[in-house]
């Protein structure tokens, strides 16, 4: 079973980057002469996928002047947050340009090179409504922290800055049924972290896969600046 629709979080003020990037929305930082935006592309292409929704917001004009409807084999669409509606609301809303059953959701500042095809197996094996790619950090404090069972059901978090060292994180890479938003009502702006998963996990079940696979959050400076020479050796 393959997956060929996926969602992009791509509404992000950046904040935190903007002493070294004022001028674009997070997603199109440039990491060696490109937004970082057409490396998750270009990885989603790699594996086959045909549709992708851009979850935009803040400036959005700048990215849909950039890829229009099209990028390589890629059809896109846009969702516009005309207010910003948390990373919920803007999934949500995304949603509904969805044509199947489930899509694959990335965070548009991370790059997570997931085994696509392991990540679908994964989420079908266990008839998962909701599958989170987890990931091993030496200091969870800046992301907070997850923990699962021997069944890899999901049955803690964390919020950032409670716990400090080693730990597994959220990745940022989800595959979510639509079906997660039909049988929760949930409001039209919310977290899907504090309004989702902190408040549903001990009702819903929620199961995380780990992924050992490359992976950078350019949402701070010091990784953006990693990335620019991390980033010269990736192939696509």
């Amino acid at each position: 079973m393959k997956l060929q629709e996926a969602i992009i979080l791509a509404g992000g003020l950046g904040t935190r980057l903007r002493e070294v990037v004022s001028d674009v929305p997070k997603v199109m930082a440039p990491v060696r002469g490109r937004p970082f935006l057409e490396y998750i592309l270009d990885y989603l292409e790699r594996n086959i996928y045909t549709h992708v929704v851009l979850s935009v917001g803040y400036k959005h004009k700048v990215i849909r002047d950039h890829f229009k409807d099209r990028y390589k084999s890629i059809r896109i669409d846009y969702a516009i947050e005309e207010e910003p509606l948390g990373t919920g609301g803007a999934i949500q809303l995304a949603f509904q340009y969805i044509s199947g059953f489930r899509a694959v959701v990335f965070n548009g500042d991370t790059m997570f090179r997931v085994d696509m095809d392991k990540l679908v197996n994964f989420h079908f094996s266990k008839s998962a409504g909701f599958t989170i790619v987890l990931r091993e950090v030496m200091d969870v404090e800046r992301y907070g922290a997850v923990e699962i069972n021997i069944e890899n059901k999901v049955i803690g978090f964390s919020e950032k800055g409670e716990k400090t060292g080693e730990g597994i994180i959220n990745g940022g890479v989800y595959i979510i049924d639509k079906k997660f938003f039909e049988i929760n009502d949930f409001p039209e702006k919310f977290s899907i972290e504090k309004d989702g998963f902190e408040k549903l996990f001990k009702t819903y079940p929620f199961y995380g896969t780990l992924c050992k696979q490359y992976f950078i959050d350019i949402g701070v400076p010091e990784d953006y600046k990693r990335a620019q020479y991390e980033f010269e050796d990736f192939e696509y």
